[in-house]
Parts: C-alpha cells; sequence; structure tokens
C-alpha cells in the first residue's frame, strides 16, 4: 500500500504515490521527452526529400511524439488540484491522436488506394471519438476507453496487406513488438497497488515508442533515398 503521508488521493483521477515514486517516474519522463525531441529533430531532417503528403505525415507523428510526452509528464508530476485532473483529460486523449499519428506515415507511404484511404479517415475518426470520451466523461467509461484504444492501437491488422506487407520483415516486427510492448503495459497501467507502478508502466511506452520510432524511421529513410 502508499505510504500515508502521500499526496490526497482525488479517485478516480489521481493516484498518490510518494517520493521514491515520483522521482522514478519523473525521470522516466525526462528520458521519455529527451527521446523525443531528438527523435523529431532526426525525423524532420530527413522530410525535405519527400513527396508534401509524406512529408507532412512525418511532422504530424514526430510533433505528435513530443506532445504525448509533454502532456504526460506534466499531468504526472503535476501536485494533485483541479489543474490535474484537467491535465488528466488532455494526457488521457492525446494518447487516441498518437496512435492515429504513428499510424500516418505509413499509410503516407503506402500505394495510394480506396482500403489505404479508408484506413487513415478510419484511425483518425475513432481517434477523434476516444478524444470526446476522455473530455468530455473524465473518470468514466474507463473500461470503454480503453479497448478503444487497444481496438484502435492494432487496427491495422485489417488492412495488412494495403499498408504493411511491402515492409521489410525488421520493419514489421518492430510495429508489432511496440505494439505488444504498449498492451502489455497496460497490466501495470492498471496495477494500482504495485509500487513504481506508473514509472513500470511508462518505461514499456518509451520501450514501445523507441520500437515504433525505430520502424518509421527506416521506413521514411528508404523512401527518402528512393525520393518518395
Amino acid at each position: 500500500m502508499r505510504p500515508s503521508q502521500s499526496l490526497p488521493v482525488c479517485r478516480p483521477f489521481t493516484q498518490p504515490y510518494d517520493r521514491a515514486e515520483l522521482l522514478a517516474d519523473g525521470l522516466m519522463h525526462i528520458a521519455g521527452i529527451s527521446l523525443a525531441v531528438a527523435g523529431l529533430i532526426l525525423l524532420t531532417s530527413i522530410t525535405s526529400k519527400l513527396p508534401e503528403f509524406q512529408s507532412t505525415s512525418v511532422w504530424i507523428y514526430a510533433i505528435g511524439l513530443v506532445v504525448m510526452f509533454g502532456i504526460s509528464g506534466a499531468y504526472n508530476l503535476w501536485p494533485v488540484c483541479s489543474t490535474k485532473l484537467v491535465l488528466r483529460r488532455f494526457d488521457h486523449s492525446m494518447i487516441y491522436l498518437f496512435i492515429a499519428a504513428t499510424y500516418t506515415p505509413f499509410i503516407a507511404q503506402a500505394e495510394p488506394s480506396t482500403s489505404t484511404q479508408a484506413m487513415l479517415a478510419a484511425v483518425w475518426v475513432v481517434a477523434g471519438v476516444g478524444v470526446i470520451l476522455k473530455l468530455l466523461f473524465p473518470g468514466r467509461l474507463e473500461r470503454l476507453g480503453i479497448l478503444l484504444c487497444v481496438a484502435l492501437g492494432w487496427s491495422g491488422l485489417l488492412a495488412y496487406d494495403a499498408v504493411f506487407s511491402p515492409l521489410p520483415a525488421s520493419t514489421v516486427g518492430l510495429i508489432v513488438g511496440g505494439g505488444i510492448l504498449y498492451s502489455g503495459g497496460i497490466i501495470f497501467h492498471l496495477w494500482d497497488r504495485l509500487r513504481f507502478q506508473n514509472a513500470v508502466w511508462h518505461a514499456f511506452v518509451i520501450s514501445a515508442a523507441v520500437f515504433q520510432f525505430i520502424a518509421v524511421f527506416n521506413s521514411v529513410s528508404v523512401a527518402a533515398s528512393t525520393g518518395g
């Protein structure tokens, strides 16, 4: 159990953490934000060699990566108060947007077709539903929100042939590996009684983001070298 001197709990929005847990989670977020910024700089340095739509898709992904870790850090490290509850809405909303942003550069590089266009529209529409759910119903419909998030994350299986089958097996492996890490980390996200639960959850998130960043970078690098 958490120490009695911890910050007051504000269920169902926040959990109290002791100083060691806050420090561990803070270090996770510093690492995540630092890697995200470095990734943005690295990725966007080669966007000039891509067609406009592909270049835009990379910017969407890279900015989404930085914003996700930035908002997460602000929410998780903010003192318990009304502002923290507002930040929680944006933190949880950003998860849906980032999943859609991660799909976008892969779809942008796929052969244009009805199925790829439908996939792009679908992931952003579902992400929008998730955002509405988290902004308008904070702390409610939590199970539905998690199921929607997982479904969105694995929805790429429905468009595997059109979007992912042309990619190298190593790139697909990184994408799937990241998905497994994200999904497995949910166990720790829900395991409130485990000490350092939040830091462990965010370690899974960072690891998954690194896997999928490498996949995006590999894919973008190949497209840039061939002019899209």
